[in-house]
């Protein structure tokens, strides 16, 4: 089977990637729900809310943990041109312990992190530890993040992880859970708690969407 990305066409889709990027920031409208006050942190979130990051509160202090793939070299360049850090690689794959003991080094210096906890290849909805090692490490904690949207813009596209993408004018909402610290705690228990609370914030996220509407927080400087 032919791969529709390949090495002959990369920069081809690698550009495609930054103008869609460039051009979408300007006509996304996120506003945040109990936004996190702790920094450094690690952030998580579904695969499938990856493009959440969008509303982190401090992008240029964040690092976004993104495989080595030929599609996360495409992400890559599109999230480095809206100003995020970069590392690259994955849980049980080739550059593996570098990113990680990279991505320690960036949080002892201040810096945030972004990781997809189910990602880069699923299983769909299952927390891999990553986030979690770092959490260990470095003793900041893990801040779980979803985001939501009632607008026909809000799209779910047709892949294993049922990506959402806004494309063209949107308004989200970033849900964010309360810190969670891992000392004490099981890596089992930690990925549990992390699963509970992801799926605890969509729970929510038609009834803060619905709140956020009526207070005409799109209309308000953030």
């Amino acid at each position: 089977m032919v791969r529709l990305i390949n090495k002959k066409n990369i920069f081809l889709v690698e550009w495609a990637s930054i103008a869609f990027m460039q051009i979408q920031q300007h006509l996304t409208f996120i506003r945040r729900y109990n936004a996190p006050t702790q920094s450094p942190c690690i952030y998580v979130m579904w695969h499938e809310n990856q493009f959440g990051v969008f509303g982190v509160p401090d992008v240029r202090n964040t690092n976004i943990l993104i495989s080595n793939s030929l599609d996360g070299q495409i992400v890559a360049s599109g999230a480095g041109s809206l100003g995020f850090k970069i590392c690259r690689g994955s849980s049980g794959r080739k550059g593996a312990v570098a990113s990680t003991l990279s991505l320690i080094d960036k949080i002892k210096k201040g810096e945030d992190v972004a990781i997809m906890v189910d990602g880069p290849r699923g299983p769909y909805r299952e927390v891999k530890h990553g986030a979690i090692v770092l959490a260990r490490e470095t003793g900041v904690p893990i801040v779980p993040m979803h985001w939501y949207s009632e607008d026909i813009t809000f799209v779910k596209m047709p892949s294993w992880d049922k990506m959402i993408s806004p494309i063209g004018p949107c308004r989200i909402l970033n849900l964010f859970g309360e810190p969670i610290y891992v000392e004490g705690k099981t890596d089992e228990d930690v990925a549990k708690e992390i699963k509970d609370s992801l799926l605890q914030l969509e729970s929510i996220g038609k009834e803060k969407y619905k709140e956020a509407k009526i207070n005409k927080v799109w209309q308000k400087k953030q």
